[in-house]
């Protein structure tokens, strides 16, 4: 026989099969973050939004999105933090973002595309340049 109760953190927990919540029960079973269908990169950065939400608006939302909110609030954190700390797979993460986002209550910073590498013509004098010393 298996053992279920609530875990330290008060989530219902399986010692065996894990939690209880399914993840396509947070997401209410949508699979991509908002009408948009905005991508969140794993370095996406993520931060409370400039309005901050207020505490009357954060009661209408759901524990997971609170969760959320909560650790944007101690410091600006990656998409692949975020599901991390909160203990999320990265799909529910970036649907929960997404209407977070879609509210006003996070702002996203998009990561900075790679730098362009530099011709391999400059690659080659450099070498050259190193090799000669």
């Amino acid at each position: 026989m298996r053992a279920v109760g609530r875990s330290g953190d008060g989530r219902w927990y399986d010692g065996e099969a894990g939690p209880l919540v399914r993840p396509y029960a947070m997401t209410g079973g949508r699979t991509k973050p908002g009408p948009h269908g905005v991508r969140f990169d794993l370095i996406a950065l993520v931060a409370v939004g400039p309005g901050g939400a207020g505490a009357g608006d954060e009661s209408l939302l759901e524990p997971e999105h609170r969760a959320l909110l909560g650790l944007c609030r101690a410091e600006t954190q990656s998409v692949a933090e975020l599901a991390a700390e909160a203990d999320l797979p990265v799909g529910v993460v970036r649907v929960l973002l997404g209407d977070l986002l879609e509210a006003g209550h996070v702002k996203v910073s998009r990561p900075v595309p790679p730098a362009r590498l530099p011709e391999l013509r400059i690659l080659r004098e450099v070498i050259e340049g190193l090799r000669a010393l």
